[in-house]
């Protein structure tokens, strides 16, 4: 290919140069040739001339633009902190010139650093001034956060929503003058409907189930409200404290999270749900491995209400963890019962069985070491097939659980990869519906009570699950922000800023246990409260009677659904009967199998 003159180059680019740029005004007239005019006639830099300049060669545009940008854009902090340096430099020892002095040099050392680093390419075109970009990401969140962010942005809760926890768990008042500042019209505003005949408001206290069915002997009368699994580790040791002992106050339970009983969940005595992931902390072989003995030991402790085991949770769905050596602590060590030498590893599957009918087996024998209490277990729905599957073994064994928590995937106080957070697990709301219309379509909904669990931070949150089939629900940040949190996003690294996500003992020692105690006390008692009026203007006396009628969603601008004309709710016994429940969940229930959660091949039944 034959080479370019420079002015053959130029004429080339100039149609990609937008209209009125400046070189186009430079075009002789006379002919419309593209050269152009000389040198000398060009008084005035033309708008656009930087971007032009190159095609002019008597204007010896390289130089001139390389120097207007080294020295009056790229390098202009650098030059200004060399030249104050000098200057400071010859006034030394006056006073004025030492600090003066001190600033210019650390700024000159960090801009010839800057310059010769090579990681940061920012930094590199523009030292000392490049570093304002990491001080402005640092700060986004906050500046979001308190001046940006609208009341009702959920990111991933709101200031209204958070705002609301604050009030109840200060025993302020939570009532809001001058209307609802929700958009009543705007498609997906939910509401609750009243009765023309309201009833008295119920004793919040009163807001109990009972979990435990006949193949259980210590059943639990539990709070409708309780505090999600969070473990000593992800949270810090005078969180736990506090939960705990607000739990105590408040007669509700309160779950371990996977990291097992620690001495903080014991030294307040409030009840406890002790959760038992993949690890099987407090409760492993050396090789981690689970060790019956040692579960029937702990378990044996009358604080322990109920046994809870971990399949996945909402934050992570289907990934397990690893807590590197160096953060296992003596006191993680002594409560998980792992090595402090030792990465701590949690496997993304369970070990103690492979099969739904194996888990059901497992279900037993845990009831059986537990003296006979209440057995169950968690999990975010993911493939419905493998859900039925364990419904099916239930069937088949005859070995019923006595509850199962519904975890969503809005995610929890654990810390995931993007992925996870965003696109793997099934919401709260789909997941719930799913399972209990399965336990209701296979005659089981009777015998099981089913916890839900994600983003609960009100009264209308509770009467929204209770309306899709839970029993209880669960909240994890809820009970987080009567602590004191302040959604800072930071709970991954140690570096919570009230001292309720951390082990830096100098950061927990922000968080006051007897106060904010009885913050997770009235936050409880508060928003039972607020439910018991809310049910009652709906002419109903306790919240087991909120029913998908109760409660309805608007889809357009001009259409309002209740809840029960919006999702699909089974009938007792459809999916036995074959040709009753609706494609979906047909389909699924032939795809499972008792014997494997693998799915069943064309032809075949499980």
């Amino acid at each position: 290919m034959p080479s370019l003159t420079k002015h053959e180059q130029c004429a080339a680019a100039r149609p990609l140069l937008p209209r009125g740029s400046g070189v186009q005004k430079h075009l002789h007239p006379s002919n419309g040739s593209r050269e152009p005019e000389a040198a000398g006639k060009v008084a005035s830099r033309p708008k656009g001339f930087l971007s032009a300049i190159l095609c002019y060669p008597g204007l010896e545009g390289p130089s001139r633009y390389r120097s207007y940008d080294l020295f009056f854009t790229r390098y202009t902090a650098l030059c200004i902190a060399v030249i104050s340096l000098i200057v400071s430099g010859y006034y030394l020892p006056s006073v004025w010139a030492i600090p003066l002095f001190g600033v210019s040099l650390m700024l000159t050392l960090i801009g010839l650093y800057d310059m010769a680093q090579p990681v940061h390419s920012v930094r590199r075109n523009y030292p000392i001034v490049g570093h304002l970009r990491w001080l402005f990401e640092d700060i986004r969140p906050e500046l979001r956060q308190y001046l940006i962010e609208g009341d009702h942005e959920q990111t991933p809760f709101s200031r209204s929503q958070r705002s609301l926890v604050y009030a109840r768990s200060k025993n302020e008042t939570s009532d809001r003058a001058f209307g609802t500042q929700l958009d009543v019209y705007a498609p997906g505003y939910e509401f609750i409907s009243h009765s023309t005949r309201p009833a008295p408001p119920a004793d919040p206290a009163s807001f109990r189930i009972r979990i435990g069915n006949d193949q259980c002997s210590q059943p639990y009368m539990a709070s409708i409200f309780n505090i999600s699994a969070m473990s000593f580790g992800s949270l810090s040791a005078h969180a736990i404290r506090a939960l705990n002992k607000g739990a105590k106050l408040g007669g509700f339970a309160h779950d371990t999270g996977e990291g097992s009983v620690s001495p903080y969940h014991q030294q307040y005595g409030g009840d406890l749900i002790w959760e038992l992931g993949t690890g099987y902390f407090g409760c492993r072989t050396a090789d981690g491995q689970f060790d019956p003995a040692a579960f029937a030991k702990k378990a044996a402790d009358p604080q322990i209400r109920m046994i809870e085991i971990k399949l996945s949770q909402g934050a992570k769905p289907g990934h397990g963890g690893i807590l590197p050596a160096s953060k296992v602590t003596e006191e993680i060590s002594a409560t998980r019962g792992v090595p402090m030498d030792k990465d701590c590893i949690s496997p993304a599957r369970h070990r103690a069985f492979s099969t739904p009918v194996e888990m059901m087996q497992f279900v037993a024998d845990l009831r059986r070491l537990s003296g006979g209490k209440p057995v169950g277990f968690k999990l975010c729905i993911g493939q419905p097939w493998e859900f039925m599957a364990i419904v099916k073994a239930m069937r088949q064994t005859s070995i019923v659980p006595d509850f199962i928590v519904v975890d969503g995937a809005e995610g929890g106080t654990g810390a995931s990869p993007l992925e996870f957070s965003d696109h793997i697990g099934m919401p709260l709301r789909e997941g719930l519906l799913f399972v209990h219309n399965t336990l209701v379509a296979t005659n089981l909904r009777s015998q099981i009570r089913i916890g839900a669990a994600g983003k609960v931070t009100s009264a209308f949150d509770i009467a929204c699950l209770l309306a899709l089939g839970a029993d209880w629900t669960n909240a994890g940040r809820g009970f987080m922000f009567a602590l004191g949190c302040i959604q800072s996003l930071t709970c991954h690294t140690n570096r919570c800023p009230v001292g309720v996500a951390t082990q830096d003992p100098l950061r927990q020692r922000a968080l006051v246990v007897p106060d904010k105690a009885e913050r997770v006390f009235n936050y409880h008692r508060n928003t039972l409260h607020a439910l018991s009026e809310m049910i009652a203007a709906a002419g109903l006396e306790h919240p087991s009677q909120i029913r998908p009628h109760h409660l309805a969603r608007r889809v357009s601008l001009t259409e309002i659904r209740l809840f029960s004309q919006l999702h699909t709710f089974l009938a007792a016994g459809d999916l036995l009967r074959g040709d009753k429940a609706p494609s979906f969940y047909a389909e699924a229930w032939n795809l499972a199998s008792h014997d494997s959660f693998d799915l069943v091949e064309p032809g075949s039944r499980g």
